[in-house]
C-alpha cells in the first residue's frame, strides 16, 4: 500500500494548469488563443480561489481503489488535496486517507496509513509553479520560458505542442486542441524516493462553464505505476479560505 500512496500524489501537481488552424503561429499567439477558450483573462482574473468534489479511482495491479475527493486552491498557489480510499477491493480493512497540502512555499503529505512527511522537494517545486487560476496568465513574469514544439497526434487531431520549462521544477509538455485551444493533455516528469524519475501524463475532458470558466471535470493521470481518474461533481469559485488548511497543522476536511 506504501508504493500506491506515494505514487498517487504525484498526479495533483498539473490540476490547476489548465488553463484546423494555421500551422505558422506563435507561442504567444497559441496561449492567448487557450485563455480565450476557458473565459478570457477578464474572467480568469476574478477567480481568487477554488474548491472542487468528486470522486477518485486508482488502479493498481491489486485492483481498484475507489473514494471522495475534494481540492482547494488558492491565489497564488496553495493547494489542498483530500481523498479517502476504501482497501476492501485489495482484501485491507477500512479505509486510507491522504491529505496532500501546499502552503505557497512548503508541502506536506499526511497519510493515515504511513505517517506524516514533508513533500519531496521536487513534487513541491512542481506545484509551486502551478498558479491559480491559470500559470499561463504570467508565465514570462515567472521567468518561465515556453517553445513551440512540432505537432503531434492526439486522439486523432494534430494537437499544438508548446514546452514549457520553469527556473526551477520539471519542464511540462502541454497538447492544445487545434480545434478549442482547450488543454487535451500535458506530459512532465516526477520523483519520488520509493519510484525514482517517471513520466506523467495527465489528460483532460469534459470540460464545464462555471463561473464564466472552463473547467475540466474530468482528469486521468497515468504513469508506469498506476492510473488516478478523478471525475469532479461539484466546483465553486471564490469561497473563503483560510491559508491556515494549507500548512501542516491545518483543519481536518469534513
Amino acid at each position: 500500500m506504501k508504493r500506491v500512496v506515494s505514487t498517487w500524489i504525484l498526479p495533483i501537481v498539473l490540476l490547476a494548469i489548465s488553463a484546423g488552424s494555421a500551422f505558422a503561429q506563435t507561442v504567444d499567439e497559441v496561449i492567448e488563443k487557450h485563455l480565450a477558450a476557458v473565459g478570457g483573462r477578464d474572467a480568469l482574473g476574478k477567480l481568487t480561489s477554488r474548491k472542487a468534489t468528486g470522486t477518485v479511482t486508482v488502479s493498481t495491479p491489486n485492483g481498484d481503489l475507489s473514494g471522495p475527493f475534494e481540492s482547494f486552491a488558492k491565489k497564488p498557489n496553495k493547494s489542498r488535496v483530500h481523498l479517502t480510499l476504501d482497501l476492501s477491493a485489495v482484501g485491507g480493512a477500512g479505509s486510507m486517507e491522504l491529505d496532500q497540502r501546499f502552503d505557497g512555499t512548503n508541502g506536506f503529505i499526511l497519510n493515515s496509513m504511513s505517517g506524516n512527511t514533508d513533500m519531496p522537494a521536487g513534487q513541491a517545486a512542481n506545484i509551486r509553479n502551478n498558479l491559480f487560476p491559470s500559470s499561463l496568465l504570467t508565465y514570462k513574469e515567472s521567468g518561465v520560458k515556453i517553445e513551440m514544439q512540432p505537432r503531434e497526434d492526439v486522439g486523432g487531431k494534430k494537437a499544438i505542442v508548446l514546452l514549457a520549462t520553469p527556473k526551477s521544477g520539471s519542464p511540462v509538455k502541454m497538447y492544445f486542441d487545434p480545434d478549442t485551444y482547450l488543454l487535451m493533455k500535458s506530459i512532465t516528469s516526477v520523483t519520488t524516493p520509493e519510484m525514482g524519475t517517471l513520466e506523467q501524463t495527465s489528460e483532460f475532458s469534459d470540460y464545464r462553464t462555471v463561473d464564466g470558466v472552463k473547467v475540466a471535470f474530468q482528469l486521468v493521470n497515468s504513469n508506469a505505476a498506476q492510473t488516478v481518474s478523478i471525475k469532479l461533481a461539484t466546483v465553486v469559485h471564490n469561497v473563503a479560505i483560510d491559508d491556515a488548511m494549507f500548512g501542516r497543522g491545518g483543519s481536518t476536511i469534513h
